[in-house]
């Protein structure tokens, strides 16, 4: 319980910092905008996935051919990244744009501290 109350406490002081967030009445944090084709693009594929991932089960459960399983694999991924690739597309629009426009110096840093770690983690 003190570790999710010093969690939301730091995030406060991160939004206080950068301002490219808000919080919903639980504490979770929020995007500034969301595009609402990139939303409904993004449900659609994820959707597609799950079936996909289904499928991939299916096929294991089966003792498909390995090599079969490994492409079906590797759609997968690529599907996955490119919702990724959206949505990060959709945070440099709304949150990034907006907590640049809006800030100092100092927000600008911790903006691109940010950015930089996101997308060191997305590439891997």
């Amino acid at each position: 319980m003190a570790q999710k109350s010093t969690n939301r406490m730091a995030r406060a002081a991160h939004s206080a910092v950068c301002g490219c967030e808000k919080f919903s009445e639980t504490g979770k944090r929020l995007a500034l905008g969301v595009d609402p084709d990139i939303k409904r693009s993004n449900l659609n594929r994820l959707r597609r996935i799950e079936g996909q991932v289904r499928g991939l089960q299916a096929m294991i459960d089966e003792d498909r051919y390995c090599p079969d399983i490994l492409i079906q694999l590797s759609s997968v991924q690529e599907a996955l990244r490119n919702v990724g690739r959206a949505l990060l597309r959709n945070h440099l629009r709304h949150c990034v744009t907006k907590g640049l426009r809006e800030g100092s110096a100092d927000r600008a840093e911790t903006i691109y501290g940010e950015l930089l770690d996101l997308i060191y983690q997305h590439s891997r």
